[in-house]
C-alpha cells in the first residue's frame, strides 16, 4: 500500500514557510494504519527483545508494532515526564538545547532495541534517543520511521546506524 497517499501537507505550521507533513490521515485510516505497523514489522531488523519510541507520534507506531513483534514498550519523553528514576542526553537544536530520558530499568544490558518515531528531520532527537539506549546498556537494533524529510539528511546524524523509512519525501 502507498502510505505517502495518507500523508497531508499542512503550509506555513508550526510558523511561516515551513510544510508539515500531517499523519493524522493515515491514522484514521484503519487499513493504512495497519500497512505501516505490518511494513514496519517485516522489515528484517535481527533479534528485537524491546521497542523504544519517542513521545508522542512515535508512541503512535511503538506500542502496536511491539504488540505485532510480541515484544515490550518503552517510552522515551522529555524531561521531567517519567515518574522514576530516569537517564538523560541532552541534544542541540538549531536554536538552543532540549534532552530526552527514559527509565534506568527501561531497557536491559545486552537488550536489542528498535527505536520508532513518526518522522526523521535532522535526526537529533532520534540521536540522542540511540545514546540513551545505548547509557542503558542496551544495542540498537535500528531506527524505524513512517517519513524521512530527506532534503534535511537526518542520516547523517545516525551515521552507522541502520535506517529504516517506509516513505521519503
Amino acid at each position: 500500500m502507498d502510505l505517502s497517499k495518507y500523508l497531508r501537507d499542512v503550509p506555513d505550521f508550526p510558523k511561516q514557510g515551513i510544510v508539515f507533513k500531517d499523519i493524522t490521515p493515515l491514522l484514521g485510516d484503519g487499513k493504512a494504519l495497519q500497512a505501516a505497523i505490518a511494513q514496519l514489522a517485516v522489515i528484517d531488523w535481527g533479534r528485537v527483545d524491546r521497542i523504544a519510541a519517542i513521545e508522542s507520534r512515535g508512541f503512535l507506531f511503538g506500542v502496536p508494532l511491539a504488540l505485532h513483534l510480541g515484544v515490550g514498550f518503552v517510552p522515551i519523553r522529555k524531561p521531567g515526564k517519567l515518574p522514576w528514576k530516569t537517564s538523560r542526553v541532552e541534544y542541540v537544536l538549531e536554536y538552543g538545547t532540549d534532552a530526552v530520558e527514559i527509565h534506568q530499568d527501561g531497557v536491559r544490558k545486552g537488550e536489542r532495541v528498535l527505536l520508532v518515531d513518526d518522522l526523521l528531520a535532522t535526526g537529533g532527537t532520534m540521536g540522542a534517543a540511540c545514546k540513551l539506549i545505548e547509557t542503558c546498556g542496551g544495542v540498537v537494533a535500528g531506527c524505524a520511521f513512517v517519513i524521512e524529510l530527506t532534503f534535511l539528511h537526518g542520516r547523517k546524524a545516525l551515521a552507522g546506524r541502520r535506517v529504516e523509512a517506509l516513505i521519503k519525501v
